[in-house]
């Protein structure tokens, strides 16, 4: 083994020194690296007493990534339990399904004890867990004992030390409970981010429907204004018209949703723009003063012109008579 790894690799070092410390089986649990893969550990836990697997002796294998102990190992069962599915990585919050969770202080025998603590809880659909009755794990509690592993040959019977009754409850079994209470032991959901992001939709989903409501309410009442003041335009009724606006203005724009601000600005715009339509409007005959003034210098300007000309020619006349 020590040929075939970097003895320099940190996470070399760190299994090394923990498949050192894990090498004699104890009464609640034992774990050893395969013989050909330092990061391949197979690992065999007593169920904890006072519940429903008091009695079995469970085997399955951890799978550790290359960055350990940066990152945490993956947890997979391969006896039959009722509380943990066989051959499937299972969701702890100190496995790989919940690498935020994840402590480098921990260790492969934290995660013994983990296994141990997390037994006796529910499942509640986490990744991997099972909810069997209680008198089927109790079942599967006795079948464990003649479980044999293919892969490191390990017999459950011949795998932990016999427990004594002056070792129960053994000290792993008190350090399993005080460490569950430290890391907060719960069987997390696979997908606690899309629950949270349901939960969060589904409190928010009123207030689209609400503002919808309000916008086409807001959107009504401008199209009433607008009507109205057009209809106080033709009429000529400047009362009304202010009226009208002030009405608008009416709402309180401090519980109104973007939404709705951006509808009453829009509105306020309408009103501001029909004003200054009716204001083209009143100066169009200004317009149309300008328009005729042109045409009265025009013809005043022909009227001189021709007054001029009449002038020139009785000039031209009067000094033909005279020549004559």
């Amino acid at each position: 083994m020590e040929v075939q790894y970097n003895l320099r690799n940190p996470a070399v070092k760190r299994l090394m020194k923990e498949a050192q410390e894990l090498r004699d089986p104890t009464e609640q649990y034992h774990a050893q690296p395969l013989e050909d893969n330092l990061f391949e550990w197979h690992f065999t836990v007593r169920g904890p007493p006072d519940s429903d697997f008091d009695g079995g002796v469970y085997h399955g294998r951890i799978v550790l990534p290359p960055e350990y102990p940066m990152k945490p190992p993956s947890i997979i069962l391969l006896t039959p339990n009722g509380r943990f599915e066989i051959g499937k990585k299972i969701c702890l919050s100190i496995s790989g399904h919940h690498p935020e969770t994840w402590q480098p202080s921990w260790s492969i025998r934290t995660a013994l004890l983990a296994i141990i603590g997390f037994m006796p809880t529910k499942g509640e659909g986490a990744i991997g867990s099972l909810d069997y009755t209680p008198d089927e794990r109790k079942a599967l509690a006795k079948k464990s004992q003649d479980f044999n592993c293919e892969i490191c040959a390990t017999c459950m019977k011949t795998a932990l030390l016999a427990c004594s009754e002056s070792s129960i409850p053994s000290l792993a079994d008190v350090e399993a409970k005080e460490l569950a209470k430290q890391i907060n032991f719960k069987a997390e959901t696979h997908t606690p981010s899309n629950a949270a992001t349901e939960s969060a939709a589904a409190a928010a989903a009123p207030a689209p429907i609400i503002n919808e409501n309000q916008d086409s309410q807001v959107s009504q009442q401008s199209t009433s204004a607008g009507t109205s003041l057009e209809t106080g335009m033709i009429i000529g009724d400047d009362t009304h018209v202010g009226n009208q606006e002030d009405t608008q203005s009416v709402p309180n724009t401090t519980s109104l949703s973007p939404r709705q601000r951006r509808a009453q600005q829009q509105q306020q715009q309408q009103q501001t723009r029909r004003p200054t339509s009716s204001y083209s409007q009143v100066r169009q005959p200004a317009n149309t003063n300008q328009i005729g003034s042109t045409i009265l210098i025009v013809v005043l300007t022909l009227a001189l012109a021709a007054l001029i000309f009449r002038r020139i020619y009785m000039a031209n006349e009067y000094r033909f008579d005279y020549e004559l």
